[in-house]
């Protein structure tokens, strides 16, 4: 009996399945099923009660659970005081959105990267409805997303928002009613987004039904579309600033902003790892420091 057989053990009762604990610890599903009858040759015993169509624990695997729970805490607690973060050799699964993805997200990678020379970082940057279920199916380890994620398996983080502030071309004459800037299309969020859908109802109540919409899941695009005159957009000010700034767009005020984005750092409860838990951690932090 070793530690890797205990968290593949593990893994295959809180994800219930040998091919779902195959792509969370990377392995295939042979690897996993030679590691449980191994576990089980050890401790001369079955685990699991295969005679149904799903795995369940038999009694001696329910007791074995308990310890295999305990053995991991003590392994937790090891990785976290005892060994040396410069010498710890891992993999993160990290996803983004793209409004992190182009603002702090580098500085939370060198940072990483200073803690954990050796830690090999993998990065995905998506749309939130996206990164959640991945997260939710163990295929990224931290989610920075549009959060919280209401789970009970998931922990968050709440990281500071980012307030949306609406932009149009330069050189565009302003309306004399405030209304009056959405007579050209809106660019927003890609539909399965909150943003998209929280704008979508807000135009509909204050403007009415015949707001056009042309939702995009790339934010540069969205900028650019603005600047070439095609559409007005409410995006980051934190992202906008720097355009406003080379003469590029402008801000406008129709006299109403939507809700700022809110943002966590989100992972899974169990198992519970100390390089996830200090990368959420430190997300807060970079955010924190953000100058937006």
């Amino acid at each position: 009996m070793n530690l890797e057989q205990l968290k593949t053990f593990l893994s295959v009762v809180r994800l219930g399945g040998v091919g779902k604990a195959s792509k969370m610890l990377n392995l295939t599903q042979p690897a996993v099923t030679t590691r449980i009858r191994n576990l089980e040759r050890s401790l001369s015993t079955e685990l699991f009660d295969r005679t149904g169509s799903s795995l369940r624990l038999t009694k001696r695997g329910e007791l074995l659970l308990k310890y295999a729970e305990q053995f991991e805490q003590l392994s937790e607690l090891v990785a976290q005081d005892v060994i040396d973060p410069t010498g710890v050799e891992g993999h993160l699964r990290l996803g983004v959105s793209e409004t992190i993805a182009q603002c702090w997200l580098p500085d939370l990678i060198a940072e990483l990267h200073q803690r954990y020379p050796q830690l090999e970082i993998e990065i995905n940057v998506d749309i939130s409805i996206n990164l959640r279920a991945a997260l939710l199916d163990r295929e990224i380890d931290l989610a920075i997303l549009l959060g919280p994620v209401s789970d009970f398996s998931v922990d968050n983080i709440e990281l500071p928002g980012f307030d949306l502030a609406w932009y149009r071309a330069v050189g565009q004459d302003a309306p004399d009613q405030p209304n009056s800037y959405f007579a050209r299309p809106v660019i927003t969020y890609a539909r399965n987004t909150r943003p998209h859908r929280e704008l979508k109802a807000e135009l509909f109540e204050r403007v009415g039904p015949g707001v056009t919409l042309f939702p995009s899941s790339s934010l540069s695009a969205c900028f650019r579309l603005v600047e070439a005159g095609l559409g007005v957009a409410a995006l980051p000010r934190a992202l906008g600033a720097r355009y406003v700034a080379t003469g590029r767009i402008t801000e406008f005020d129709p006299g109403w902003h939507p809700q700022p984005l809110r943002f966590s750092a989100s992972y899974m409860g169990e198992p519970r790892s100390p390089i996830v838990t200090t990368a959420a951690q430190t997300a807060l932090k970079i955010a924190l420091n953000y100058d937006q």
